[in-house]
């Protein structure tokens, strides 16, 4: 039975591979675990470390919609579970005003599913196929907006006054995201499995540029890998995540770029905005520091 599911997360591995996500054993295990238990999964780290791609891989996996609830602050429920479209309720009213029923039916009629607005809550418990739903950067909202939370990711239903209880028939795969820039509730953690999201290591991360960008050569890519790797050890503001990695060697090629060497100094440097996100890590990544880390590649 053990050898059995080591197979099965190989298994997903491999083909969370061929849709350009590459995961650690353990990470492929708990998503096995997401799939097959219905469990929410909470990923936290530092932004730019890959926790969105999760959700966007499995939906690629699975071959189903991907509905992303995009967190704020200030996010309420209405913005994110339902809204009534008052505009086409107006109009219905001023159209049944000649209408002789009993008030009761007119209500009825006026505060049906026509006029329901789907957000992405109520939409990824009412979509079929069965949807992934990423609920990203869930630490930018507020502990009453988690609260709304608990009833969908406890029983998969929530209330809407007008119109009753509306359960799922079957659960959607949750991923929520968070960048640590407040502490979840332990209510939502019970509710969800765990895991952390580091920057990659160095075969890691070539492994996703091989994956991502097929077109760069070999030696390029190891260099980049390597001069990525070494300015995350720096004193920055915004380490550089994978997605400044690729927008990086995507620059590189359209600048001509075939090797990280003193030819390619000056691009480089032209490059960095690729790289960099910041006024004052910008500003620390001077020629001469450049030119350091072309050397070690």
């Amino acid at each position: 039975m053990a050898t059995d599911r080591m197979h099965e997360v190989v298994s997903l591995q491999a083909q969370l591979a061929r849709h350009g996500f590459i995961a650690e054993r353990s990470f492929a295990a708990t998503l096995l675990l997401t799939m097959e238990m219905r469990r929410p999964l909470l990923l936290e780290g530092e932004a730019g470390v890959g926790k969105t791609e999760v959700a966007k891989a499995l939906a690629r996996l699975l071959d189903t919609r991907l509905i992303r609830l995009q967190c704020y602050e200030g996010l309420d429920a209405h913005a994110a579970l339902y809204e009534w479209n008052y505009q086409h309720q107006l109009l219905a009213i001023k159209l049944l005003e000649s209408d002789e029923r009993s008030v009761t039916d007119k209500e009825q009629d006026i505060f049906s599913e026509r006029y329901l607005l789907k957000r992405p809550l109520l939409e990824a418990i009412t979509t079929t196929p069965v949807p992934v739903l990423l609920i990203d950067e869930i630490d930018r909202t507020d502990e009453a907006f988690e609260a709304y939370l608990l009833e969908l990711l406890s029983d998969f239903q929530m209330s809407i006054p007008e119109l009753g209880v509306i359960r799922a028939t079957e659960r959607p795969f949750v991923i929520l995201t968070s960048n640590g820039t407040r502490e979840i509730s332990d209510a939502l953690r019970r509710r969800c499995l765990y895991q952390y999201v580091d920057y990659p290591g160095f075969e890691k991360e070539l492994l996703i540029v091989r994956a991502q960008v097929p077109e760069a050569p070999e030696k390029l890519a190891r260099q980049i890998v390597e001069f990525v790797q070494s300015v995350r050890q720096m004193d920055l503001q915004k380490k550089p995540g994978l997605a400044e990695t690729l927008d990086w060697v995507a620059a590189l090629l359209r600048l001509g770029v075939t090797a990280i060497d003193e030819g390619a100094v000056e691009q480089i440097m032209d490059s960095l905005a690729a790289l960099v996100k910041t006024r004052e890590d910008q500003a620390g990544l001077t020629r001469p520091v450049v030119e350091k880390l072309v050397a070690a590649c």
